[in-house]
């Protein structure tokens, strides 16, 4: 069945009531932008942030109505209809109770917090159940839902780096705004809201539930913060990619198949090849992750 939307019908979100939810001291924020339009929020706040470090706070969140430059890994574009979708990108300067800076190595486990929360906030809110797959991505039966990306922002000062995490989640795109015929969306999963303002709400008092609990433990995704269960177990359990046959297209045209069988220390995914011999991967490592059939 064909969907069809037109702009009219996608209101925008409301900067007023997103801050007095989300923004101290009401909520776990410390400020939140709303933006027209924009190349990129993950772009726009990386830059801000290495120009002023000082006033680079974590949890600062900029979201934006329309974006003309977005990209997912390795550049690959990501734009679409006015209002038809979430882009927001969240500044991390993490660090633990005491206030030490959490070791850089457990950075690699944003981006997958990020699209857990958003894996969780969506089938609350909306009824549409997701699975994420390895390393950034929240499916619906094999259809790409939401994206994440994560990048480092190294500031001159000398300070520990911070990570910007940016999400694009498919809120009421049609048949006819899908980049790709694997893509879906809320709307077109018949979600029982498309509420934007609503939707970034959840996600976002999700995300900084998961980011605080990561950051009591360390960054230790072993670690079971509170009694509960640890960020690699929470993961786990939505997680699609382990255990399934995988072909990972390496740069430089190299190709890696085998069977992801686990997550390493750093969220790298660990493929174990025809001969049995182990590969710990990065998303950096790989251009394309395809999970065969299972």
């Amino acid at each position: 069945m064909q969907l069809h939307y037109s702009s009219m019908e996608r209101p925008g979100l409301d900067p007023d009531r997103l801050r007095a939810a989300l923004v101290a001291p009401n909520g776990p924020y410390a400020a939140l932008d709303v933006v027209q339009e924009t190349g990129s929020t993950n772009s726009d706040l990386a830059d801000s942030a290495r120009l002023r470090p000082s006033a680079a706070s974590d949890l600062t969140v900029l979201t934006a109505e329309l974006q003309t430059a977005g990209k997912g890994r390795l550049d690959r574009s990501w734009v679409a209809p006015e209002r038809s979708s979430l882009f927001v990108s969240v500044l991390f300067r993490p660090v633990n109770a005491e206030g030490r800076p959490l070791p850089t190595s457990s950075y690699g486990w944003l981006s997958l917090l990020a699209a857990l929360a958003m894996a969780e906030s969506v089938a609350a809110r909306t009824g549409v159940e997701a699975r994420l797959k390895w390393p950034n991505d929240v499916m619906v039966d094999n259809r790409k839902l939401a994206g994440v990306l994560a990048q480092l922002v190294p500031f001159s000062d000398g300070s520990p780096p911070a990570a910007v995490v940016g999400t694009g989640l498919n809120v009421s795109l049609t048949d006819e705004d899908l980049p790709v015929p694997t893509a879906t969306s809320l709307l077109m999963e018949y979600a029982s809201t498309t509420d934007r303002n609503i939707l970034l709400q959840d996600y976002l008092l999700a995300l900084a539930e998961k980011y605080r609990a990561f950051c009591s433990v360390d960054g230790d995704p072993e670690a079971a913060p509170d009694g509960q269960a640890s960020l690699r177990e929470q993961i786990m359990a939505r997680l699609s990619t382990v255990g399934r046959d995988v072909r990972a297209q390496l740069p430089g045209g190299g190709v890696l198949t085998g069977r992801a069988v686990a997550l390493a220390a750093t969220g790298a995914l660990v493929i174990v090849d025809g001969a049995g011999a182990p590969h710990t991967v990065s998303a950096a490592d790989v251009v394309h992750l395809r999970a065969e059939p299972a």
